[in-house]
């Protein structure tokens, strides 16, 4: 019986050959922001595993806009051309290229989590975060800096250079990280966005500077190949950024010329009360896929091909983004595929491990 996850799926120009995606994780390796061969490994082995696209880790546009030193970047030429032959490896196995844009906003300036994930002091090498509202992530922690106007051009600029650099080392696909309490999505929410001017307080305006940033990729992106936002579909409290403010903003997005909705859920403060469970965030993905009218992918504790089957075969989500069970097993398509009986071509040098 044919299978939907190994359904090929198109946005523009670009054909996936199969819903499985690799979710953009961060490997914290990257000295400078700099990718190196553990990169190269890491991107080739999944992309050899049989996955439709490999979504490079959240890159900083910026300097600032790092999480940790040791996050990856892509705000010059050095740190674009050291991702220029990732893409290649990405592609040369079959594999869609595809790199997340991000600035971590007041979630910067840490530790990487094997050092504890702390805020770094600054004579610890750490920097001052912005923010749309000065107030800290974590009781304690240095506040942010209020963004002027002046500093969200400067960042929209870095966003719209990162994008050029992006589509230059060959990459097909740019998402955009408007999830996780990072910059963007600060401002999205009312509990981190207290502004007082014209991108604080209502809808339309805690949404003006993310689609800024939106309207400036999208000019520079080329038009035959999509771009993607990675969206929190809630934040896990009361008063905060909800489901219906979700699925406005991505019939917004839609309009802007996103090609597609990656849905997650919060962490825009500290021990948010996630009610996490196997495929918890899918319904979220149905929801905005059907009331946006949006491509939508889903992702969260997806671990087996009927789960991943199900959800596309259903209409709930078109891709299936898959974090830890990929960094566990990188050949899982490979398997997923022998489980649902849907014939794969295997990498010539591993036919002989075929099922």
């Amino acid at each position: 019986m044919a299978t939907h996850l190994f359904d090929p799926f198109s946005l523009r120009s670009v054909d996936f050959r199969n819903r499985v995606v690799v979710s953009p994780m961060c490997m914290y390796s990257s000295p400078e922001g700099i990718a190196t061969q553990w990169h190269m490994v890491h991107a080739a082995t999944r992309a050899i595993g049989g996955a439709g696209c490999f979504m490079v880790e959240a890159t900083a546009v910026e300097p600032e806009g790092r999480i940790s030193p040791m996050d990856m970047g892509i705000w010059g030429t050095a740190q674009a051309m050291a991702l220029e032959p990732v893409a290649q490896v990405i592609t040369a196995h079959g594999c869609v290229p595809g790199i997340q844009l991000a600035h971590a906003g007041r979630k910067a300036s840490c530790a990487t989590p094997g050092q504890g994930g702390e805020q770094l002091l600054f004579d610890e090498g750490g920097w001052q975060t912005i923010a749309p509202s000065p107030i800290p992530f974590r009781q304690g922690e240095r506040p942010p800096g209020e963004m002027t106007r002046q500093q969200m051009e400067r960042v929209c600029n870095s966003y719209r250079a990162a994008a050029q650099r992006a589509w230059e080392a060959g990459f097909k696909v740019l998402e955009l990280h408007m999830a996780h309490g990072y910059l963007l999505h600060s401002f999205l929410s009312p509990l981190s966005n207290l502004r007082q001017d014209k991108f604080g307080g209502t809808f339309d305006n805690r949404i003006r500077f993310p689609l800024e940033v939106v309207k400036v990729v999208r000019k520079v992106w080329p038009e035959n190949l999509p771009l993607w936002v990675r969206l929190n579909s809630k934040d896990w409290l009361e008063g905060g950024w909800s489901l219906g403010e979700a699925l406005s903003f991505a019939a917004i997005l839609k309009g802007e010329g996103v090609d597609l909705v990656d849905c997650s859920s919060g962490f825009i403060v500290p021990d948010e009360p996630i009610d996490f469970a196997p495929g918890f965030q899918v319904g979220f993905s149905e929801a905005i896929r059907q009331g946006a009218g949006i491509p939508t992918a889903t992702v969260g504790a997806i671990t087996s091909s009927s789960q991943a089957e199900t959800i596309v075969r259903s209409g709930q989500a078109d891709l299936i983004c898959m974090a830890r069970q990929l960094l566990r097993e990188p050949y899982w398509p490979l398997r997923a595929a022998h489980e649902l009986g849907q014939p794969v071509d295997w990498p010539q040098p591993y036919q002989r491990a075929t099922w």
